[in-house]
C-alpha cells in the first residue's frame, strides 16, 4: 500500500508539473520570436556603432600621437642644428678675436666688438630656431 500510495502521489507531480510547461500558440511563439530578434538586431546595430565610434577615436589619437612625434623630432633636430651653429661660432669667434690682437688701437677693439656681435646674432638666432615661441 505504501508502494501504490507513493506510485500515485508520483504520478500526480508528474502531471501537475507538466502542466506548467503548457506550449504556448504558435502566434504567441511567433510574437516573442520576432521581439527577441528585433531587440538583438538593435543590440547589434548600438554595438556596431559604438565599436566604429571607438576605432574611429583611436585612428584619431593615433594620428595625433603620430604627429606629435614627429613634431618632436623635428624640435629636436632642429635643436641640434641650432647647438651645432652655436658651437661652430663660438669656435671661429676665438679665431677671430686671436686675429684681432694682430690689430692696434681703434681697429683692435672695432674687430672684436664685430667678432664678439657675430656670436651674439648666431646665439640669438639659435635661441629662436629652439623656441619660436619665444619672443
Amino acid at each position: 500500500m505504501k508502494h501504490t500510495s507513493l506510485f500515485v502521489l508520483l504520478i500526480a507531480t508528474s502531471l501537475g508539473l507538466a502542466g506548467c510547461n503548457k506550449a504556448k500558440p504558435p502566434e504567441e511563439v511567433q510574437s516573442e520570436v520576432a521581439k527577441a530578434t528585433s531587440e538583438a538586431a538593435a543590440n547589434d546595430a548600438k554595438a556596431d556603432a559604438a565599436t566604429k565610434e571607438t576605432e574611429a577615436k583611436a585612428m584619431e589619437d593615433l594620428a595625433k600621437a603620430k604627429a606629435d612625434a614627429q613634431t618632436e623630432a623635428v624640435d629636436k633636430s632642429i635643436g641640434a642644428v641650432a647647438d651645432a651653429a652655436v658651437t661652430e661660432a663660438e669656435g671661429q669667434t676665438k679665431i677671430a678675436l686671436a686675429k684681432c690682437e694682430a690689430l692696434a688701437g681703434d681697429a683692435q677693439k672695432q674687430c672684436k666688438d664685430e667678432a664678439k656681435a657675430h656670436l651674439e646674432t648666431v646665439k640669438d638666432r639659435a635661441k629662436a630656431a629652439k623656441d619660436p615661441k619665444a619672443p
